[in-house]
């Protein structure tokens, strides 16, 4: 079954963790707080339960070429157990696998970006810091 499409001009935001209701309410409140706009879609099905991400990349390479998506980022556990810790950006097409990690302040940027085509994944996973972070490109 192939991921779900994210609504035009966002990013899909998979939950992978469901042992807190509050804390997926705090990683969504504070995703929509970072933006003037809408830029998530927002999944929370438990089917994708401690989803990693080679099963991502793996369901990814198994659909249907018009129903591929080019990234995702995954709620995982660490995110939905600490709050300051981020959300996992994960390359599913040109480097599938890739990862860096993405606080909340920097998501509307990288989604908008990423959902046009006007920066690639690797330019923001490139900037990471030594963590993996994205904190920006003058940050990074």
């Amino acid at each position: 079954m192939p991921l779900p499409q994210p609504d035009d001009l966002t990013s899909l935001v998979l939950r992978a963790d469901f042992g807190d209701d509050g804390a997926w309410g705090a990683v969504r409140a504070a995703l929509d707080a970072a933006g003037d706009h809408p830029h998530a879609t927002y999944v929370s099905e438990p089917r994708f339960a401690g989803v990693g991400v080679q099963d991502l990349v793996a369901e990814e390479a198994a659909a249907d070429e018009d129903d591929q998506i080019v990234y995702v980022f995954l709620a995982d556990e660490a995110r939905m157990k600490d709050p300051g810790h981020t959300l996992l950006a994960v390359d599913l097409s040109d480097e599938p696998g890739r990862t860096f990690r993405v606080p909340a302040r920097w998501f509307p940027d990288i989604s908008a970006n990423l959902s046009i085509a006007n920066v690639d994944f690797a330019d923001f996973a490139d900037a990471a810091d030594g963590s993996g972070t994205f904190r920006g490109f003058d940050e990074g």
